[in-house]
C-alpha cells in the first residue's frame, strides 16, 4: 500500500458532492485525492513521509474558482494609482496627489478604482485632475472599467476637442459649449488609452504575478481571464500566460476567453483557432472566446428590451447598446460552437441576455448539443420570459454576486432609470437556480472584489459585507449556503473545463481551501468572515496564512 503524502484530520470535510457532502479527513498521493472519509480510515495512509495536518475542526473544501476575473489588469493596477475601497472625493485627491508626487519619472498617471456615485450624475470632471496634476497627463479607470476619467492634457494629447465625434461603440461626455468634460465612456475610452505608454512584458508578468499572490490568499486555485486581447486600451495578456505557464511561475489553472473583436466578423474566426492551438501550456489554455454584447447600466448602454427612464421616471429614447448585430451573433456564435470553442458572454441588460441566449439556441439548433459550456457572465436583469431558457439550452449563469446589493450605484445611478418593474428583475439568482440552471461565479475583479467569500455572503445574505443587515436587496433571490458554494466550487469547475476538480473524490485534483471555521457553523450574516488559512493546488501548498 502506498503512504499518502499529506493527510488531514479532524476537520469538517466538505466534499461539494451531494453524493457524500461532508467527512472528516482527506489523503493525497501526488497531485490527487486517494481517499476522503473519517479519520480512522485516512489515518491509515499515514506513513514517515506523510505530512499530516490537524485540522482541529476547521474546514476543507474545493479550491474556490473564478469564472470571470481580470488578473493582469488588476495586478497592474495595483501598481498604479488605485482609488478602491472608498467614495470619497477628498480621499480620491489625497491619493492622486500622493502617487503623482510618489512617481515623478512616470509621465502619464494612470491608475483606476473609482466609483460613479461619488460625483453628481457619476461624472467627474476634468478640471478636478487638472487642479490635482497639471503637469501631466492622467487617465483613471472607473471601478466597472466602463469609463474613464480624464484631465485637460490627456484629451488634448489624443487630439480629443469639442468637434471630435463620439464612437459608434461610446460617448465622449461634453460641457454644455461641446468641450469634451473629462468623462468617457465605453469605446470612448480608447479615443484617449491608446496614446498611453503600453506597459512592458516585465510590468505585465510583475502584475500577474502579483495578482496569482492574492488570488491564492483568497483561496483561489484556477480561474477564467475574461479577456485575452486589446480591448479598450489594455494590452493583450496572452504571452504573459504563455510566459508564466513555460517558466513555472504559473500556480494555478487558468482558461482564457479569447477578444472577440466586435469591429470584425466572422473572419477572424481563422485567427482564433489558431491562438487556441498556440495558447497552450501546462496549466493554462485559452479554449473560450468573449463577446461583449452590450454595457453597462449605470451609463444607460447595457441592451433593454425597453427604454431607460429619465430623472423624472419617464421614458427615454435609449434602450442601449447591442455590440454585435443579434441576427449576425447567432451565426458567429454558431460557428464557433461548431468549432468546439466555449462562448463566454458579457450580458448584462436583458436584451443582451435574450440575444445571447437566443445565439446559443441557434448554435444548438444548427450542431446539435456539442457540450461546449456556453456561459452568460452579469446577468443584471434577465426578464422573466428568459429565466427557464438557461437550463432548457444548457447555457451557464455566471453570477458576479458581489453587485446583488444595495448600495449607492446601484441605489442613485441603476434603479431610478430602470423603474420599479425592472428593477425587480435584477439578479435573479434564486429563480435561474429553481429553473434547473447551471450557476457559476466569478468577481469580475478589479472591477470587485475577488474574494469568494464575500460574494458567498452577498449571495446568501443580498446584502454588503458590513452593510445594513435590514436593507436587504430582493430578499426573495437570496441563495442557500450550499447553492452559493456550488456556484464557487464544481459550478465555475465546469465552466473552466476543470472535471478533475471543483469536489473532493478519490482520484480528483487536490486543489483544496482550508478555511477557519465550518461555514455551516456560523451565521449567514457572519459568512464574510471567515478567513483562509491555507491553499492547495495539485497537493502543493501554494498560500498558508
Amino acid at each position: 500500500m502506498r503512504h499518502a503524502d499529506l493527510v488531514f484530520l479532524s476537520g469538517a470535510v466538505l466534499t461539494m458532492d451531494p453524493s457524500s457532502p461532508r467527512s472528516t479527513a482527506l489523503a493525497v498521493a501526488g497531485e490527487r485525492i486517494v481517499a476522503v472519509g473519517d479519520d480512522e480510515q485516512v489515518r491509515e495512509l499515514v506513513g514517515p513521509g506523510t505530512r499530516v495536518v490537524d485540522l482541529a475542526g476547521r474546514a476543507l473544501l474545493p479550491g474556490f474558482q473564478d469564472a470571470h476575473v481580470h488578473p493582469v489588469y488588476a495586478g497592474l493596477e495595483l501598481g498604479a494609482c488605485d482609488l478602491s475601497g472608498t467614495t470619497e472625493l477628498d480621499e480620491y485627491r489625497r491619493r492622486i496627489t500622493a502617487y503623482a508626487a510618489a512617481h515623478p519619472e512616470r509621465r502619464w498617471i494612470t491608475g483606476a478604482g473609482w466609483s460613479m456615485e461619488s460625483f453628481p450624475g457619476g461624472l467627474p470632471t476634468r478640471q478636478i485632475l487638472d487642479e490635482l496634476v497639471p503637469d501631466r497627463p492622467v487617465l483613471l479607470t472607473n471601478r466597472d472599467h466602463h469609463g474613464a476619467w480624464a484631465n485637460t492634457r490627456a484629451l488634448q494629447l489624443a487630439g480629443v476637442t469639442a468637434s471630435t465625434p463620439d464612437p459608434a461603440d461610446g460617448r465622449i461626455e461634453r460641457e454644455p459649449d461641446g468641450t469634451p468634460s473629462g468623462m468617457l465612456q465605453e469605446g470612448a475610452v480608447l479615443v484617449v488609452s491608446k496614446v498611453v505608454p503600453a506597459p512592458t512584458a516585465q510590468d505585465l508578468l510583475a502584475g500577474l504575478e502579483r495578482a496569482q499572490r492574492l488570488l491564492h490568499s483568497y483561496g483561489i486555485t484556477a480561474w477564467q481571464d475574461a479577456i485575452l486581447g486589446s480591448y479598450g486600451g489594455h494590452p493583450d495578456v496572452s504571452e504573459t500566460y504563455l510566459t508564466a505557464a513555460e517558466s513555472g511561475l504559473l500556480t494555478a489553472r487558468v482558461n482564457g476567453a479569447l477578444w472577440w473583436d466586435r469591429d470584425a466578423g466572422a473572419e477572424q474566426i481563422p485567427h482564433l483557432v489558431e491562438r487556441r492551438e498556440a495558447l497552450r501550456h501546462g496549466r493554462f489554455r485559452a479554449d473560450s472566446v468573449k463577446i461583449m454584447q452590450d454595457g453597462v447600466a449605470e451609463n444607460f448602454t447595457a441592451a433593454m428590451t425597453a427604454p431607460y427612464l429619465d430623472s423624472c421616471g419617464c421614458a427615454t429614447g435609449n434602450t442601449g447598446l447591442s455590440f454585435v448585430d443579434p441576427v449576425a451573433l447567432r451565426a458567429y456564435v454558431t460557428q464557433l460552437d461548431a468549432l468546439d470553442f466555449q462562448v463566454h458572454f458579457h450580458a448584462l441588460g436583458d436584451r443582451a441576455v435574450r440575444e445571447a441566449l437566443d445565439a446559443v439556441e441557434a448554435a444548438g439548433a444548427s450542431n446539435g448539443q456539442r457540450g461546449n459550456r456556453h456561459h452568460l457572465a452579469h446577468l443584471q436583469v434577465v426578464h422573466p420570459d428568459d429565466i427557464g431558457r438557461f437550463a432548457q439550452l444548457g447555457a451557464v449563469a455566471n453570477l458576479q454576486p458581489l453587485w446583488a446589493a444595495h448600495e449607492p450605484q446601484m441605489d442613485e445611478l441603476t434603479i431610478p432609470f430602470l423603474g420599479q418593474e425592472r428593477a425587480a428583475w435584477q439578479y435573479p439568482f434564486l429563480d435561474l437556480h429553481r429553473s434547473g440552471a447551471r450557476l457559476a461565479a466569478g468577481s469580475d475583479w478589479p472591477v470587485s472584489s475577488a474574494a469568494p467569500l464575500e460574494g458567498i455572503h452577498v449571495a446568501v445574505n443580498r446584502v454588503e459585507p458590513g452593510g445594513d443587515p435590514e436593507r436587504i436587496f430582493l430578499p426573495h433571490q437570496r441563495l442557500d449556503l450550499s447553492t452559493a458554494l456550488t456556484a464557487y466550487t464544481a459550478g465555475s469547475a465546469y465552466v473552466n473545463g476543470l472535471d478533475d476538480t471543483g469536489t473532493l473524490r478519490p482520484g480528483g485534483l487536490a486543489d483544496l481551501v482550508v478555511l477557519d471555521r465550518d461555514p455551516y457553523a456560523v451565521s449567514a450574516p457572519e459568512l464574510a468572515g471567515l478567513r483562509v488559512e491555507a491553499t492547495y493546488i495539485g497537493g502543493a501548498c501554494v498560500f498558508e496564512g
